[in-house]
């Protein structure tokens, strides 16, 4: 490609805005096993370089390892030659105290109703009751086909201890961008099991 002035002031800006909001790794394409272990060793490292908390680090980097392997196993993307393939977008940085995973991968239409109920569904249990989801996943084995979205999404849950905010992009009649994003809040995480559940 030659090197185009409106090309690079898009690309630079968008890299400003990325800096202004934190973000400190960004990854464009195939979610393979090599990159679900790269990236968690990646930020695992940024991490004891600013002397993250034990707890901190362990949560962060729990939440993003399962994202990751969600992604890796869950893109509906189709090729031309309509073969499968896990790819997407994944974004991840710190502003002020929270830890945000941003992800984006393609997926059929399709599947949209099943995958907001279960993204619902988690958002609107307490605590205790993922737990009691995640208990009754494992023993039951009632996983998806494709290998264990529910446990997924309450395992991302009950790590990052919030809701998982997500949106649904049309492409067209077929394929949707989707988008999912998870914090961390470190401040809270600092605070008691007993003080974080007061309410």
């Amino acid at each position: 490609m030659e090197l185009d002035r409106n090309f690079m002031t898009a690309v630079l800006t968008v890299y400003d805005e990325l800096i202004d909001n934190g973000i400190s790794i960004v990854y464009i394409g195939k979610f393979n096993q090599q990159i679900v272990t790269f990236f968690p060793a990646l930020l695992e490292e940024q991490m004891a370089e600013n002397s993250e908390d034990k707890k901190i680090k362990k949560r962060v980097f729990h939440t993003l390892v399962e994202i990751l392997q969600n992604l890796q196993r869950h893109s509906d993307e189709i090729t031309q030659f309509n073969v499968k393939k896990s790819s997407g977008v994944f974004m991840i940085g710190k502003k002020d105290s929270i830890y945000y995973i941003i992800t984006s991968n393609k997926i059929e239409t399709q599947t949209i109703p099943s995958l907001t109920s279960a993204l619902e569904t988690v958002n609107n249990a307490t605590i205790k009751e993922l737990r009691e989801m995640y208990k009754t996943q494992l023993r039951d084995g009632s996983l998806s086909k494709k290998g264990g979205a529910g446990l997924g999404l309450i395992d991302i849950a009950r790590k990052t201890e919030e809701k998982i905010d997500y949106l649904f992009i049309p492409i067209n009649n077929n394929l949707n961008y989707f988008v999912l994003k998870a914090e961390i809040d470190t401040e809270k995480m600092k605070l008691s099991r007993k003080e974080r559940y007061k309410d």
